[in-house]
């Protein structure tokens, strides 16, 4: 990815689980330019979350959470400033 923009903010959605884990449901990378948002899978077996005010739901991932860190690294490749 070529990005001529230098800074991204990175913003995400979450929840507290299991003994205080954050478990990410949807990562959003963003600039002045640019914009993507990723929605994970849920790790393991979590009861459905979802409500109207955020409009996240775990049926709504597309992307296994293993590959958070890889998907993270890659969104921000081309940014110097996070």
């Amino acid at each position: 990815m070529s990005v001529s923009s230098r800074e991204a903010v990175i913003d995400y959605e979450f929840l507290r689980v299991r003994q205080n884990e954050t478990v990410v449901e949807e990562l959003c990378v963003a600039s002045a330019i640019f914009s993507e948002t990723f929605r994970f899978k849920p790790p393991y077996k979590i009861a459905d979350h979802g409500t109207v005010e955020n409009g996240i739901n775990w049926a709504d991932g597309h992307i296994e959470y293993k590959e958070l860190h890889t998907v993270l690294n890659e969104a921000v490749a081309g940014f110097a400033h996070l």
